[in-house]
């Protein structure tokens, strides 16, 4: 594999994974000053949200077999590269043309760097990746965070243009980071097993966990999407405070993902991860049953905190079980779950106009108890490997 430092690759995957934040959070933080530059409408602002989750899916779906053969220094690079012009091209669009490429591009180098980084981490902590992709997960929250913090602070003195140009430039300084750096060489430099890359697709347990991750990535999307409009529509809680507490939600997946490297040292990843889901669903049930703001911050808290460890374990199963095609395998399991993160807000929308928004979020602990019974099923059919612990 070479000669490489695994602190300096780690700190590489973490900024990768800061900038798929960036990414993440720059659409949502900037629509309205979009919405209101080019004077759109909602159908059309939310036509730009699924320009971008369509280049996040393809990007998922193509990163794997390109690390798998030639690496991952050549993917860093040409993402970060990607994500400069692309957020410059948000930043400085003069037509919806041009914006709607742009977001294009981002997406689609935001999948793959997502995608890339988390192979990344899983193949350089072959005996923690549990507690690996659990900390770098923390880095995706600052991204995301970041974003709207700083358009919430500097708005009202600099033009959306002018910040996002800037959080555009700062991907120069991981550009250059990932040029210096010695990576792990190609699992395959000789070429690429691309009979056993395609037999992937056919393997029952991978698909189960990609099945997983599309029911978590659907559940983090719809909360995440959600909760804010529950709150102020069946709560009746102000819309600026009810943002304010759904970013308690994130803070408590964030601060959750701090401490399952501890908890994993101790409890194995199984037992971990079955919690969790468990914890996702008394937290989702205790927030629609109920009628005051603290009941439901306090159910949004849990529900981080169960959410916390569902994408980081699954990765860790995944790399564990096929560690030859880590890559590949992790770019099915990917594209799997974009799939639920689209799906499942929408469903939800539409759930919510004949049903009403409280009865609709019902399909989140329902969803996750189904995702409980996937997992179960996952460590039956492996009861005798170690591997599964």
């Amino acid at each position: 594999m070479g000669t490489y430092n695994k602190k300096l690759i780690f700190t590489a995957a973490c900024l990768g994974m800061l900038m798929f934040g960036i990414v993440m959070a720059v659409l949502g933080a900037v629509l309205p000053s979009v919405i209101e530059k080019f004077q759109i409408d909602m159908a059309d602002a939310g036509s730009l949200f699924f320009m971008m989750s369509m280049g996040m899916l393809f990007g998922s779906m193509v990163f794997g077999p390109v690390v798998d053969r030639y690496g991952y220094k050549g993917l860093l690079i040409i993402c970060a590269i990607l994500i400069f012009a692309s957020i410059e091209g948000i930043a400085f669009a003069w037509s919806m043309t041009i914006l709607r490429i742009s977001l294009l591009i981002v997406g689609f180098t935001g999948g793959a760097i997502n995608g890339g980084t988390n192979a990344l981490v899983s193949d350089i902590s072959e005996k923690n990746r549990g507690s690996g992709l659990s900390f770098l997960g923390v880095f995706f929250g600052i991204g995301a965070f970041g974003i709207p913090f700083l358009l919430g602070i500097l708005l009202d003195h600099f033009s959306y243009e002018t910040l996002i140009a800037i959080v555009g430039s700062l991907i120069l300084l991981p550009l250059v980071f990932f040029i210096l750096l010695k990576f792990p060489a190609p699992k395959h430099e000789q070429g690429f097993p691309l009979r056993e890359g395609i037999g992937l697709t056919r393997e029952t347990t991978l698909l189960l966990f990609g099945l997983m991750l599309f029911i978590q990535s659907g559940m983090e999307m719809t909360v995440g999407g959600w909760s804010a409009t529950f709150l102020n529509k069946e709560l009746n809680i102000e819309a600026s405070k009810s943002v304010l507490i759904l970013s308690l939600f994130w803070m408590g997946l964030i601060l959750a993902r701090l401490s399952l490297g501890k908890i994993l040292n101790h409890i194995a990843k199984s037992k971990v991860l079955l919690s969790s889901l468990f914890i996702a669903i008394a937290g989702s049930l205790f927030m629609l049953l109920s009628n005051r703001s603290i009941m439901a911050l306090s159910g949004l808290i849990i529900t981080g905190i169960g959410f916390a460890a569902v994408f980081p374990l699954v990765l860790a199963f995944v790399g564990d079980l096929y560690s030859k095609l880590s890559g590949t395998a992790f770019s099915l399991v990917l594209a799997i779950a974009l799939l639920g993160g689209m799906l499942f807000p929408y469903l939800v929308g539409i759930m919510a106009n004949s049903m009403g928004l409280r009865l609709s979020l019902a399909l989140v602990p329902f969803s996750m108890f189904c995702s409980a019974l996937i997992f179960r099923l996952i460590l039956f059919r492996f009861k005798k490997q170690t591997k599964m612990q």
